[in-house]
């Protein structure tokens, strides 16, 4: 079944104390190779799913009681023969367990390890791979269902299908090559062309999901940003209710980004408190304020904050204009309004300001549901959505290349030219589901897996 001959092992709760931990074995031997080192039932008689309770020993020392579960091949994760040792939770247990283990012939999983067996020996495809890390690091329901849909095989149904349509047509396309001599068609270049119109349009659709599904997997760079003194710290503690930046009425104070999350809607925005936009002659500030125009640069939100009791209208519609022009999604602040005058409260409430006092924490509900209104996310069970910019990229890719067979059948090219250019289609969407693969690109998406996974 499996392509691996070695046992690997590999602690699967998080380092550190706690009630139990959870020590991971797959490999055609491990239920042999535990066995070697368990005093209890013998665990090569017992069946799959089964639950073990016994000692685990290194020669005649015990070190800890146990639980042990066993799966057999092909009914586990991996579709190995695999076990899963449940110990008391302290760090020495556990690592005096994986060393006997080690001892006695298992090696240490590498990143990943367990999933990527799982993905080779066709447990699931690469798609459905790569939703299990984004399940473990879901930090919001939305993230959660979303890598679910996505590990359940939504997505990958959906490539499968939209793969196996060029399959045919590209079938076809190779037997007219077979029979140049004889100037067949069996690919009827009109339902070729209507099938990848309806391919492209389902394409640009998914494509489309990915500012939504990046969203939602790695949450909204919001950059807080204004003059100094304008109350940009202040406003950072109170969105988070806590004391997360120095506060002080000496202008110039933050001067580097400083950075928080909170869930919002469903929705993780990282909110980051940046130096006051000035010009200075103190070197300190000066890279500061530079930091905060790169952050302002790479922000998906920003909340422009104006110091209300020092600023005219004048200054407020000039500083608008100049942050409108970054051409990013911005929310302008009106700061300190119980400070503010009367005339200026009635201006600025006509330029679409949300008015706060940071300081009182006032108006900060309003500013939230403000934030909100921008970024309406809800992920259903059964929504298809693109996160990973890998499948982004991919799809990109499949969509010019489909692109350049409808040109070459525009432009009269021969069958040869199509079956290439919707070879490279098929190549770039089989690289999604992981029915084209290197050694580079498995290596590169398991090693950001946790180990252990």
């Amino acid at each position: 079944m499996s392509t691996f001959d070695e046992t690997i092992v590999a602690l699967a709760t998080a380092q550190g104390i706690s009630a139990i931990a959870v020590i991971r074995l797959s490999g055609k031997d491990c239920i042999s190779l535990v066995q070697k080192v368990f005093k209890g039932k013998d665990l090569t008689q017992q069946p799959s799913h089964t639950l073990h309770f016994g000692t685990i020993h290194n020669g005649d020392k015990p070190i800890d009681e146990v639980l042990v579960s066993v799966f057999r091949e092909p009914n586990s994760f991996t579709k190995e023969n695999s076990i899963e040792i449940s110990c008391h939770g302290s760090p020495v247990i556990v690592k005096e367990i994986i060393k006997v283990l080690l001892k006695n012939g298992a090696r240490l999983a590498t990143p990943g390890e367990f999933t990527k067996r799982a993905f080779l020996n066709g447990r699931f495809d690469l798609a459905q791979a790569e939703a299990v890390a984004d399940i473990i690091h879901a930090e919001t329901d939305n993230a959660r269902q979303a890598a679910l849909n996505q590990m359940r095989g939504g997505f990958s149904k959906e490539i499968q299908h939209l793969r196996e349509e060029l399959i045919h047509f590209a079938s076809l396309i190779e037997l007219e090559l077979d029979f140049g001599e004889e100037d067949v068609e069996f690919a009827k270049r009109d339902d070729l062309k209507k099938l990848i119109h309806n391919i492209r349009q389902y394409l640009r659709s998914l494509i489309g999901s990915f500012d939504q599904g990046n969203v939602i997997k790695n949450g909204i760079p919001t950059v807080i940003a204004g003059k100094p003194n304008a109350g940009k710290s202040t406003l950072l503690n109170a969105l988070l209710n806590e004391e997360r930046a120095i506060v002080s009425d000496i202008p110039g104070t933050t001067r580097d980004v400083i950075e928080d999350e909170m869930i919002l809607g469903g929705i993780s925005f990282r909110f980051m408190d940046t130096a006051g936009l000035r010009e200075t002659s103190d070197v300190i500030e000066a890279i500061g304020v530079e930091r905060t125009r790169e952050s302002l640069r790479k922000a998906s939100l920003i909340l422009y904050l104006f110091d209300l009791t020092q600023s005219s209208i004048e200054e407020i519609r000039h500083e608008a204009d100049e942050i409108r022009q970054l051409n990013i999604p911005v929310i302008y602040v009106g700061n300190k309004m119980d400070g503010a005058s009367p005339a200026l409260l009635k201006q600025v409430e006509q330029e679409d300001f949300v008015l706060i006092s940071a300081s009182q924490k006032k108006n900060i509900q309003a500013l939230k549901d403000k934030i909100l209104s921008r970024f309406h996310i809800q992920v259903k069970q059964g929504d298809v959505l693109v996160t990973n910019v890998r499948h982004y990229q991919s799809l990109k890719q499949t969509d010019d290349a489909l692109n350049r067979v409808l040109s070459g059948m525009d432009g009269g090219i021969t069958g040869d030219f199509l079956a290439m250019d919707i070879r490279q289609a098929l190549h770039y969407l089989g690289e999604i589901t992981g029915e084209v693969t290197t050694d580079d690109l498995l290596a590169n998406i398991f090693s950001k897996f946790c180990i252990g996974k």
